[in-house]
């Protein structure tokens, strides 16, 4: 009796079974569950390889500096408030001290960033390693996927001069460069893409219209495709970013498959993107090999982090 009873209610819809993964999605290959991507494959081990490759002690900031002013991914922006609590007309905060504290306000996905594995899912809403966005993306932060659970990156960096390789001192919007050209700066340069390798391609177009035509930034930009989004998850790297805001080209050559290289590499392959890296300065002193080092601030359930990475060589 209580079987048909519970059938009945299925039936007419009283109760309901928990939500089932989209059977197109397959676990990752580190596991159910796992919510690092190919953070994994930093070790002990692979920390001490990058740390070799420190010979001059040398440090570049591959964070840009951002203001209130600063362009980003539309609606997203910032500001920024120094304040002094208690201290109204010149009143001390302490016997023998004032001070200023800051209030922000502002999204994470702006300059310098980190897009986390909750980031970008696929048109059905299935992110990295089968979680769904409808399970984990509440309004007070992400449940699962968040980048306060990305460790520490310390990895050997490689950028890729890709400017260089067009003979041109940028690259223009809408320009992509490919897997034979990519193949080619590799060669060239002799840093081949490794395995949990931290890859950054150099385009020119932060150094040339950040500051000069902001709004031109931000509208568009030079970048990878696809078949090179591909390539990069079959060499298993940790993370790959560009000097753009967006690491795929735009406009995308297919109007209906807009930032696929996201979908690609976070959703599909658990690799990360590092946005608007400083790559300028690593290329004009021919550094085209280093020790990649980020951590970010470890804000709960966060999909994206501001953040400031540093090329060690």
């Amino acid at each position: 009796m209580k079987i048909l009873v519970l059938q009945l209610a299925l039936l007419l819809g009283v109760f309901s079974l928990p939500a089932v993964a989209d059977s197109r999605c397959e676990p990752s290959r580190w596991g159910a569950g796992d919510e690092i991507g190919n953070a994994n494959l930093i070790t002990p081990a692979s920390v001490l390889a990058a740390s070799s490759l420190v010979t001059t002690g040398r440090t570049y900031s591959l964070g840009i500096t951002i203001d209130s002013n600063t362009p980003a991914f539309a609606p997203r922006s910032m500001s920024l408030q120094v304040v002094q609590p208690g201290q109204q007309q010149g009143k001390p905060a302490f016997p023998n001290a004032t001070y200023n504290d800051d209030v922000f306000i502002g999204w994470f996905g702006i300059g310098s960033q980190l897009d986390g594995l909750g980031h970008i899912g696929d048109a059905q809403g299935m992110h990295y390693n089968c979680f769904e966005a409808r399970e984990i993306a509440e309004f007070t932060g992400l449940t699962h996927l968040g980048t306060h659970n990305v460790p520490p990156i310390v990895a050997r960096g490689v950028v890729l001069d890709m400017a260089a390789h067009k003979g041109v001192d940028y690259m223009k919007a809408g320009e992509y460069f490919t897997v034979e050209d990519v193949q080619a700066v590799e060669k060239k340069q002799g840093t081949p893409i490794r395995e949990g390798d931290v890859v950054l391609f150099h385009t020119g177009w932060t150094d040339a219209k950040l500051e000069s035509d902001p709004q031109a930034w931000a509208s568009g930009e030079p970048g990878q495709s696809e078949e090179v989004a591909r390539y990069l998850a079959g060499k298993n790297v940790v993370a790959v970013g560009a000097d753009t805001w967006g690491v795929d080209v735009l406009p995308s050559p297919d109007p209906a498959r807009p930032f696929q290289g996201h979908v690609i590499l976070l959703k599909e392959s658990g690799i990360y993107l590092l946005e608007t890296m400083n790559t300028g300065p690593l290329v004009r002193d021919g550094v085209y090999e280093f020790m990649f080092v980020l951590g970010q601030a470890k804000v709960r359930g966060a999909v994206q982090m501001i953040i400031n990475p540093v090329a060690i060589r």
